[in-house]
């Protein structure tokens, strides 16, 4: 039975905290740890402040720790719940974390708190924290963890099999088993099921896979994530430019990374970069989201000032006015698509330049044949609203026109920001839609001012 569903305390879950309120430090334990890492976190974060500063008496740092390793920094913070442990507490929990995990902890805090925390820590655990923490932000040396098993290829079966007893506890995984040369470089892999089913006297040579796929240390996170999607792995190894092998990168971390990168990518193409900090004030979202409001005003601005210079035309043919957020509606939302499209292509890594050519084509060809539709259908509509065959074929032309280039628009900024290393989900819905405002005016009273004696 669960602690929590849907945020509240299920029978279990009242059991818990009522054996906490009471002290009963057996009873407690025996409703709570019972459950799942996951289950406990849920519950930790439901607690008040006081009902929380008991559980940190009646639980080991071991035990914290695989609840925090379950708690979502973006939902509730981690200084909150670390502000009320005594940092000797905190410290030996971050001990008790895998490495990555606590380094994804503490990458989150102040730089002089993460400093303390390591200075109460034993110097082992400290020394394997602060090497990952050197490691630049979203690459795969930052995500990866030094809790893996590597073995010698000169190594028979059953001496493996001895290191493996010995130190797997500690192992993050033991799926995999590393096999390394005499100069400790990555030689090869062994699955845990070749060991289990070869003879003791088996030589590990004999058995392992020299084909072993490996990340390097400065590689993208997306990329590794991408790749351990392509080959189905449930661990990478992660080594230096000598093929040493420095740590390991497991699936539960690909799929943190994959969360956070579409979290940021939809927040980049909604132009609102906080989507994930719910929890701040209104004054840090606004400092964060007027950059691009500001540039998008600059750019609407731009729009206003194209429909100004046709002031002439408007006058001498009003009803054009009414038509226009009908085409630029029409040329955001459909330059939107093809950017959700393009970027969606990217993030698959259909990036070489066939591929890239490929999208292009069919967004055009796309564009042509809802254009010509649409088209259609507006002037038809026109010509019964209004009765007039000629205004109804400007307004369908230029429908046509710029459904047609707003299409390859949206598809083309994306792949050409790609190309110069810039992230194609910058090229955000918002400016996309006003970039194609832009082109659609420039269409439409671009025609009517051309055709104007036939409208008159």
């Amino acid at each position: 039975m669960l602690l929590v569903k849907d945020d509240i305390l299920t029978d279990e879950g009242e059991l818990a905290v009522k054996a906490l309120h009471e002290e009963n430090l057996h009873e407690f334990r025996r409703h709570y740890l019972e459950h799942h890492p996951y289950d406990q976190a849920r519950l930790f974060i439901l607690l008040s402040a006081k009902e929380r500063e008991m559980l940190y008496q009646y639980l080991s740092p071991g035990e914290m720790a695989e609840i925090f390793e379950n708690i979502e920094e973006e939902e509730h913070p981690y200084e909150t719940y670390l502000a009320e442990m005594n940092p000797s507490f905190a410290a030996d929990m971050f001990a008790e974390m895998y490495t990555d995990d606590a380094v994804d902890v503490l990458n989150e805090l102040d730089k002089a708190q993460a400093a303390s925390y390591l200075s109460l820590m034993n110097k082992k655990a400290a020394s394997e924290i602060r090497e990952l923490l050197h490691y630049e932000e979203s690459t795969a040396g930052s995500i990866m963890t030094t809790e893996f098993i590597t073995i010698s290829a000169q190594q028979n079966v059953g001496a493996a099999m001895e290191i493996l007893k010995a130190e797997a506890p500690d192992a993050e995984t033991i799926y995999y088993i590393y096999v390394t040369d005499g100069d400790k470089k990555l030689a090869g892999v062994v699955s845990l099921r070749d060991l289990i089913i070869s003879s003791d006297h088996t030589l590990i040579s004999d058995i392992m896979n020299e084909r072993v796929y490996s990340v390097s240390v400065a590689d993208d996170q997306e990329d590794v994530a991408r790749r351990m999607r392509d080959y189905n792995f449930l661990a990478l190894p992660v080594v230096d430019f000598q093929q040493h092998i420095l740590g390991i990168i497991t699936v539960d971390d690909i799929v943190d990374v994959i969360d956070e990168e579409a979290s940021e990518d939809y927040s980049r193409l909604a132009a609102v970069p906080d989507v994930d900090t719910a929890d701040r004030g209104p004054f840090s979202a606004a400092k964060k989201r007027l950059p691009w409001l500001i540039i998008l005003l600059f750019l609407g601005m731009l729009t206003a000032s194209l429909i100004g210079r046709f002031e002439a035309t408007l006058e001498q043919v009003a009803i054009l006015a009414v038509f226009i957020p009908l085409i630029a509606g029409m040329a955001g939302n459909t330059g939107t698509q093809a950017l959700a499209v393009a970027v969606r292509r990217i993030a698959l890594g259909d990036t070489t330049e066939e591929k890239k050519s490929k999208i292009l084509l069919k967004e055009a060809g796309t564009g042509l044949i809802t254009g010509t539709i649409c088209g259609i259908v507006v002037t038809i509509t026109v010509f019964i609203w209004h009765g007039q065959i000629f205004l109804g074929l400007l307004v369908g032309i230029s429908i046509f026109a710029t459904l047609t280039v707003a299409t390859v628009a949206g598809a083309f900024i994306p792949l050409l920001m790609h190309k110069f290393n810039i992230d194609p989900a910058v090229a955000s819905g918002p400016f996309i839609t006003t970039i194609n405002d832009i082109i659609s005016v420039l269409i439409y009273f671009g025609m009517a001012t051309m055709f104007m004696q036939y409208l008159l």
